[in-house]
């Protein structure tokens, strides 16, 4: 069972990753190995743990002890838990911790992008992406329409911010994902070492359909969404291999990017070619 501790001042040190570290501090870039997320919610948390991530504290109502949580906790011997009077934690958390739990965990080593698509038929890249929502619903998406991986360019929102987390609703640990460096340049040539048709999302005039006969029949695709509003760098554009959109009618021009993401991934999931061809 895990270690309860009951606190009654704000001050207490093991409270920090909780309320009083920020996002950044939480990543700590500079020694990665080191770096915290916050998890919300026992089914959020719960995946986390199936994909192996390390549960370093919790912070929940006393209640929750011996109902919702109580079945992470017996899977988590000897981590504190932190608990006290509710109106304390609501003071610390900005907000009532009835509906939920907070796990704070260690982040893990991201693989390279050579490890990560080693098998991968059907990536999604995320270009500068910045709102932590639309980068929790992609993923979700990507976890539910048969993508293989995700691939985050540095400017992109971190996937594990805490609300990309809670609206992946913990599929970004059930996705495998990395960085991807040196972008656009390197990256772009790097995933067309890695044989990679690279496939900009992206609202130009030489775009064709999502609906290719031969998109659906390639057997590795790189499927590229850019940050809201813009979209797709014009650089990134150039450099792929081709422009597709979906096709829209009643005038519509353009989907939010977490929903053009779900459309473009279903349509473009990869397709066992039959045995005859193989």
């Amino acid at each position: 069972m895990a270690t309860i501790i009951y606190v009654d001042t704000l001050d207490h040190p093991g409270l920090d990753a909780f309320a009083r570290l920020t996002e950044a501090q939480l990543r700590n870039r500079k020694e990665p190995e080191k770096g915290i997320f916050i998890a919300e919610s026992p089914k959020v948390i719960e995946r986390a743990l199936n994909g192996g991530y390390e549960p370093l504290s919790f912070l929940m109502e006393e209640k929750h002890i011996t109902g919702q949580a109580q079945p992470l906790l017996e899977r988590c011997s000897g981590v504190p838990v932190y608990t006290g009077p509710s109106d304390l934690l609501a003071q610390l958390t900005g907000f009532p911790l009835t509906r939920g739990v907070l796990c704070a965990m260690r982040r893990p080593l991201l693989p390279s992008v050579e490890q990560l698509c080693r098998n991968a038929h059907r990536v999604a890249v995320l270009e500068g992406i910045a709102d932590p929502t639309n980068v929790g619903a992609i993923f979700r998406s990507a976890a539910a329409m048969h993508m293989d991986a995700v691939l985050v360019t540095p400017n992109c929102c971190d996937p594990l911010y805490r609300r990309s987390v809670r609206v992946s609703m913990g599929t970004v640990f059930q996705i495998p994902w990395t960085r991807i460096p040196q972008w656009p340049e390197g990256g772009l040539e790097q995933l067309h070492t890695l044989g990679f048709r690279t496939v900009a999302l992206a609202l130009t005039p030489d775009a064709h359909s999502i609906e290719d006969p031969s998109l659906h029949q390639a057997d590795k695709l790189a499927l590229l969404l850019g940050t809201e509003g813009d979209g797709l760098a014009r650089t990134t554009i150039d450099g792929c291999d081709e422009a597709v959109c979906i096709p829209m009618s009643h005038d519509v021009d353009s989907l939010n990017v977490a929903a053009a993401s779900a459309v473009a991934f279903w349509e473009l999931r990869y397709r066992q070619p039959p045995l005859s061809d193989m």
